[in-house]
């Protein structure tokens, strides 16, 4: 079998190399309310506290639920 030739992976930086186009960084701004801003910023939190203040309230509710079975 015959020894294969090893490919070029340098790029080529002569006269007549190909000249490389400048890119465009293309950025967009959007107008936010305070609450906007507020929200995008707490999110996570908010939606942490509210899955912990269901949590307790269903607790809550179960709690009173079994209380008043064994009361009657």
């Amino acid at each position: 079998m015959a020894k294969q030739k090893k490919k070029r992976n340098k790029k080529y930086q002569g006269n007549d190399a190909k000249a490389s186009t400048p890119t465009v960084l293309r950025v967009s701004a959007e107008e936010r309310s305070r609450f906007r801003e507020w929200w995008l910023t707490y999110r996570q939190l908010v939606k942490i506290g509210g899955a912990i203040l269901g949590v307790v309230i269903v607790l809550i509710l179960l709690t009173i639920g079994i209380v008043g079975l064994f009361t009657n």
